[in-house]
């Protein structure tokens, strides 16, 4: 049986790759720091649009290439590989792939085009004050208006709500989850800037008896729950793919560095402390590869993977902090200087970890189902 990628497979990672190392740079990347200016290159966009891969899951119908998630997700890691300036995960993993899996036809003909040209820009409300699980709702609720809906409610840490033309926004609605995709520029929708590390824009939503239409809404209260889990399940993989793009550019950065730093006139490679911390690295940043992989696979085929998936994100979230920690140790001094490009990879890092639930938290999760029995070996 041959693991390898596929020829498509292998397109899609070397053109991202190349599109995004020529266009993505320490010194490009600066120009966002501290604020100073939207973490959202529009012309990097615009070439990944022109090069067709804000399609690479989206149907031929649409614009797209039709190819399924596991390109979409080597797309991820390659913006992880850059930590390039673009909203790829909140845009076609959190929005775009719900639409078109569960959204109806008017809906997916109403959005999708937009998004493969990228003249559409899409995001994703998963998470509010205290509550990191984006299939249980507390504080946004729904109730009905004739044929639409009425939210009231929070949700935080949305990226690029000030420019999204929709943002998908699940609410309690009875026992169930409704689902809508939520215009930021409507009536009774607040967005309060938030400040994070990583300096990509992102806002606390309030919602105050906001009205939502029947064509915006995405699911009713019988079937959203299942949607955001669906949904969740691969924003979790998404995230996993992301680290270990940045995870293996942090190690071969670190490698890079104790090949040329010389200490009392020895490379520094050359000393066994400094080797067998390389060597961990890299065996952590394979296992993690290994297991995203394995996550991203299943998902790609519809498959369960929700075991995989609690995994891949423990992995994603303990790797990206040994790397980091062993890279700013490794390059001592140089791997906190911020006219070193090592620095914005460790805060990347750090939110990958901690996005949609720590590695206890999910552990715990883990846990919970290999207790209840629902979590095996396959």
């Amino acid at each position: 049986m041959d693991f390898g990628f596929s020829e498509q497979q292998r397109d899609v990672q070397t053109l991202a790759r190349q599109i995004l190392s020529d266009n993505v740079s320490p010194e490009s990347l600066a120009q966002y720091d501290v604020y100073q200016a939207d973490r959202f290159d529009r012309e990097l966009w615009a070439k990944v649009a022109e090069a067709g891969l804000l399609g690479v899951a989206v149907g031929e119908e649409y614009g797209g290439m039709d190819f399924g998630f596991f390109e979409l997700a080597l797309l991820v890691e390659e913006a992880g590989r850059s930590i390039a300036p673009l909203p790829l995960i909140s845009h076609l993993v959190s929005a775009a792939l719900p639409i078109q899996q569960f959204g109806s036809a008017e809906q997916r003909q109403r959005w999708l085009p937009g998004v493969v040209s990228g003249e559409t820009l899409l995001s994703a409300a998963l998470t509010e004050p205290y509550n990191e699980d984006p299939t249980q709702p507390l504080l946004t609720t729904a109730v009905a208006d004739g044929a639409g809906l009425r939210l009231s409610g929070d949700k935080t840490a949305v990226p690029f709500a000030h420019l999204a033309d929709r943002i998908v926004v699940s609410a309690k609605m009875g026992d169930g989850v409704a689902v809508v995709l939520l215009d930021p520029k409507a009536a009774g929708v607040s967005l309060t800037p938030m400040q994070v590390t990583t300096y990509e824009p992102q806002f606390a939503l309030s919602l105050d008896n906001v009205s939502i239409a029947a064509e915006d809404i995405l699911a009713g209260p019988e079937s959203g729950r299942a949607l955001m889990q669906w949904l969740s399940e691969r924003t979790a993989a998404a995230l996993c793919a992301h680290q270990l793009g940045a995870s293996d550019k942090a190690m071969r950065m670190t490698a890079s560095y104790t090949a040329e730093r010389k200490q009392f006139g020895v490379l520094i490679s050359t000393f066994q402390a400094v080797g067998h911390r390389a060597a961990n690295c890299f065996i952590d940043v394979e296992c993690l590869r290994l297991n995203t992989y394995q996550a991203v696979s299943r998902l790609d085929g519809g498959l369960d993977a929700t075991n995989e998936v609690h995994i891949a994100k423990i992995w994603a979230g303990d790797v990206g902090h040994r790397v980091s920690y062993a890279a700013q140790h490794l390059h001592g001094g140089t791997g906190i200087d911020r006219d070193y490009p090592l620095w914005r990879y460790c805060t990347w890092l750090r939110y990958n970890e901690m996005t949609l639930g720590s590695s206890a938290k999910t552990l715990a999760n883990l846990g919970k189902r290999i207790a209840a029995g629902e979590a095996f070996c396959r």
